[in-house]
Order: C-alpha cells, then sequence, then structure tokens
C-alpha cells in the first residue's frame, strides 16, 4: 500500500514543504532585516521541519554521522539534492553557502542567503568569479561561521560523475583553514529530478578533515577520493539495506 501512495505523499511533501517555505519566509522578513539571527533562526526552523515532515510523510529518516565542525572551516560536500543541503544546514552551526549567483534574486531565498552570509559566483565569468569568490569571502569571515562549498558545482546524480572545480582548492589555500569532506547517500530517496520522494535513509557523513597545507593537486585527489569512496559506500549500504533503486 505504501509503495502505491508514495507518489501521492510525494506531490503532497513537495507541495506543503514550498508553502512552508513561503509562509516562513513572510512571518520571519521583518526579523531577518533587522538582525542577522532572525536570518538564522527562520532558516534552521525551516530545514528542522522539512525534514521532520519526510521523516513521518515520506518514511524519510535522516542521520549525521561523524564530527560535525563547529569552527571556521572549509564544507566541501557532495551535493545530490536540494536535501542534502537541508540536512548540513539543520547540522552545522552557521552554514554559509558558495551559491550561484541566480538564487539570489529568488523570493524569500535570496534575503536569507543574503543575510546568512552566503556568496554569490557568477560561474559564467570562471576565473573572473574565483577571484571575487574569494575576495567576498575574506569579507564574510569577519564574523565567525562554516563555509560549504560543492566541488563539482552542481548536483550529481547518483551514477553520474561531474569533474572536480578548483575552487575548493583556492579557497582551501587562500583562507587556510582546514577542510572537511562531506558524502552522501540522498540522491537515491530525493532524485535531482521528478515528484518523486522514496523512503529509507539518507545519511550525510562529515569525514576527517584535510588540514593545511596540502599541495593543490594531491588536495584536490584527496578530497575527490574521500568525497567519492564514502558517498559511493553509503549508496551501497543503502541499497543493500533499503531496497533502493
Amino acid at each position: 500500500m505504501r509503495k502505491l501512495l508514495q507518489p501521492l505523499l510525494s506531490l503532497i511533501y513537495i507541495v506543503q514543504v514550498y508553502i512552508a517555505m513561503a509562509v516562513l519566509g513572510l512571518l520571519f522578513t521583518p526579523w531577518a532585516i533587522l538582525s542577522k539571527r532572525g536570518a538564522l533562526v527562520a532558516c534552521k526552523f525551516y530545514a528542522r521541519y522539512a525534514i521532520w515532515t519526510a521523516g513521518w510523510m515520506l518514511g524519510l529518516r535522516t542521520e549525521v554521522r561523524g564530527t560535525v565542525p563547529t569552527g571556521e572551516v572549509l564544507v566541501a560536500a557532495k551535493h545530490q539534492s536540494f536535501f542534502d543541503i537541508l540536512v548540513i544546514f539543520k547540522a552545522l552551526p552557521h552554514a554559509k553557502f558558495i551559491m550561484k549567483k541566480e538564487l539570489m534574486w529568488t523570493p524569500f531565498i535570496g534575503l536569507f542567503a543574503k543575510r546568512l552570509g552566503c556568496i554569490p559566483v557568477d560561474r559564467k565569468k570562471r576565473g573572473r568569479a574565483i577571484a571575487k569568490m574569494v575576495k567576498d569571502v575574506a569579507a564574510e569571515f569577519s564574523e565567525p561561521g562554516q563555509l560549504v562549498i560543492y566541488p563539482q558545482g552542481t548536483r550529481v546524480a547518483p551514477g553520474e560523475h561531474q569533474p572536480y572545480k578548483v575552487g575548493p582548492a583556492v579557497l582551501y589555500e587562500g583562507t587556510g583553514y582546514p577542510c572537511v569532506p562531506v558524502a552522501t547517500n540522498v540522491g537515491l530517496f530525493w532524485p535531482r529530478k521528478g515528484i518523486m520522494r522514496y523512503p529509507g535513509l539518507g545519511v550525510v557523513e562529515f569525514l576527517d578533515p584535510i588540514q593545511p597545507g596540502v599541495e593543490r593537486h594531491e588536495f584536490m585527489t584527496r578530497l575527490e577520493q574521500e568525497i567519492e569512496t564514502h558517498s559511493d559506500g553509503l549508496m551501497a549500504e543503502a541499497r543493500g539495506g533499503n531496497g533502493v533503486h
């Protein structure tokens, strides 16, 4: 019966979670404008709500593994769907995301992202975008937080491969912060396209940090190996235990 209802439950979940985004956006906008704390509280509340409703509506539970960083670090994460953003944001004390510039014009998301200290990047400008990103990061890190970047630059479906971009290495060298790789399997349950959402255990795993001082080529090699190997392991575990596609 659950399998027969899953498409309908998925649609209901998607509709209500976007309605919740709009409602919370309206309610919290005055506070967010007056205080950055207002934006943080609002986004934390939304992430918790979306994850909670996914659990009882869809049967999609979540688990965070590893040591969650609390200081100033660079977080380089596997990105498979919108859901991994929510789980990572909920887990970190004060996440700031490197995000594509177009999202800054999205209703509510743009305002709250700016107040959180997220860094917009114009991916069409490439080299100039990297230089501006480093400059903007230096300005934003006058306040503590965890800077989250997606090394592949976009969502990548399970089983697909996209090359790792140089951005994480540039920020790693420029900030002098440790880099925490993050693996995930959530794309198995929350695909990057379509409305279907599947039951199971979505895992985000924070891996051992790469300490400052590693040469660029070695850093990128280690980063990709760590993220891809552990993500593959999490997906194999999910397929074996939950009968996921």
